[in-house]
């Protein structure tokens, strides 16, 4: 894929705050954005061999997890700065904050700086329709959404727009998380559930999806739980000892994965041996491996996030915003007249360091 480069002398990288992403996304319409996302992780995700590829480097506390997600290709380069911290909404933070950069290869010279706390929940509901997409039974109309904080809503909207789902069936331990859901999908279109446990949410529901948040070994869904056909969408099991899904789920399904040496160190997988099978989502979306083999067959999409899909939202809201004219030139990069002379920065006077233009050289 070629892209413009604009030369570093002559920019700074754009800056998208939290702020202005939000009027983004109200700019163009959630469901706009979600669908725009989904296409480029489609795009990207068909070009899989042109990614130089890795696990996320994650550093784990007690209390959560703050991770680094790089990728490149031969162009561009990204990385995603996230934490996900469980307790955090009792100190009135975020489960998961965020924010991203992305690069131009040939200079190494930042293009984007951006929040990626609301594009990642973007991202994420984006990558779960796309999967289902490709794996769910056609005509599947109903979702059982267990686990209904921060990242719910985006997931009923992505699957009612994307997938064309049209029941939603609620439930979540904490009933003020569920009743929030319920009250920020009224005038959705979508025919809202209440339930009293995760058996009757997902009782005659055609794809489940499992968003929860707590740092341990859970068991959400089990096999007994399950009926023929459906199409399990695992979400919040992310991170070494975070599990939603009991075994026997798995070794009754075909399980798909994003990039399975980080799906068995963090996805529901990581219960399980390690030569269990698994299928790349991308091997299906371009026809080297077979989806969903029968209508009777369950499927799991054991999601754990990969930083292609953050790769792809960037990309997206840096064209998106570009041609919104939002965001704002950041002074990342010191402005130098000598790029080889960082030191005669500190002897300028702050009139002569405004007016010289950005250096191409980055250590």
């Amino acid at each position: 894929m070629t892209r413009p480069r604009t030369p570093l002398s002559t920019v700074q990288p754009l800056y998208l705050s939290a702020p202005d992403a939000l009027a983004l996304v109200r700019r163009k319409g959630l469901k706009t954005c979600i669908a725009g996302i989904a296409a480029n992780i489609r795009e990207d995700f068909l070009r899989w061999h042109d990614f130089d590829k890795s696990a996320r480097v994650a550093n784990h506390s007690r209390d959560g997890v703050i991770e680094l997600m790089p990728i490149a290709d031969d162009t561009a380069y990204s990385f995603k700065y996230v934490t996900g911290h469980p307790k955090n909404t009792a100190l009135g933070l975020s489960t998961v904050m965020a924010f991203g950069v992305l690069a131009d290869v040939a200079t190494g010279a930042p293009t984007l700086v951006s929040e990626l706390t609301l594009t990642t929940a973007l991202r994420t509901a984006a990558t779960s329709a796309l999967a289902a997409q490709t794996l769910a039974r056609p005509g599947s109309r109903v979702m059982a959404l267990i686990g209904n904080g921060a990242q719910s809503e985006f997931q009923a909207i992505a699957f009612q727009h994307l997938v064309g789902i049209h029941t939603v069936r609620l439930f979540d331990i904490d009933p003020a998380a569920t009743a929030k859901l319920a009250a920020n999908l009224a005038g959705s279109g979508l025919k809202v559930q209440v339930c009293a446990s995760t058996r009757e949410a997902v009782q005659g529901a055609d794809i489940v999806t499992t968003v929860t948040a707590d740092k341990q070994y859970a068991t959400i869904l089990s096999a007994d739980m399950l009926a023929p056909g459906m199409h399990i969408n695992a979400v919040g099991g992310d991170c070494p000892g975070k599990t939603e899904l009991a075994a026997d789920v798995l070794e009754a399904a075909k399980v798909f994965v994003e990039f399975a040496p980080q799906s068995r160190i963090e996805g529901d997988i990581q219960q399980m041996p390690a030569d269990f099978a698994v299928t790349e989502l991308w091997e299906v979306l371009a026809g080297h491996n077979t989806g969903r083999e029968s209508a009777a067959q369950i499927t799991v999409f054991d999601s754990v996030g990969f930083a292609l899909e953050d790769f792809s939202a960037l990309r997206f809201m840096h064209a998106a915003a570009l041609d919104a004219g939002l965001g704002e030139r950041l002074a990342l990069i010191p402005q130098l007249t000598d790029p080889k002379n960082l030191f005669g920065a500190l002897l300028a006077e702050p009139s002569d360091r405004a007016s010289t233009p950005t250096s191409a050289c980055v250590a």
